[in-house]
This record gives C-alpha cells, sequence and structure tokens, in this order.
C-alpha cells in the first residue's frame, strides 16, 4: 500500500497546505466524525434484528381455497 516515506510526503505536504494551527482542529473534527459514524452504523445495525415477539399473518384472498 502506502509506504513511511509516502505518508511522510503527505504530512508535510498537509502541514504547508494546511498550516500547524489548523491541524489540531483538524484532527479532533476527523475523530468526531468518526465517533459518530461508528455509533450510527451500531444503531442501524441493532435496527435490523428481527424481534422475537414480532409475528406476521398471511391474508388469503377470496376465492383460493385450500384443501
Amino acid at each position: 500500500m502506502f509506504g513511511i516515506s509516502e505518508i511522510a510526503i503527505v504530512l508535510i505536504v498537509l502541514i504547508l497546505v494546511l498550516g500547524a494551527k489548523k491541524l489540531p482542529e483538524l484532527a479532533r473534527s476527523a475523530g468526531k466524525s468518526a465517533r459518530i459514524l461508528k455509533s450510527e452504523a451500531k444503531a442501524m445495525k441493532a435496527d435490523d434484528t428481527p424481534h422475537p415477539q414480532a409475528t406476521y399473518q398471511v391474508k388469503e384472498t377470496p376465492g383460493t381455497e385450500r384443501g
């Protein structure tokens, strides 16, 4: 994938472009975003599980007799 030298070059370019003062703020916002994404993914996973009390009824249409 990426080596240490490529990552170092990208970090140096980020420091030059954004400035050293903005990097901590950027890292904090990225961390908050990651936490929010993780919690939302957990919530969606919990909503997808079927509830044991759920019952489903099959309705028969008139004119279709069984037997």
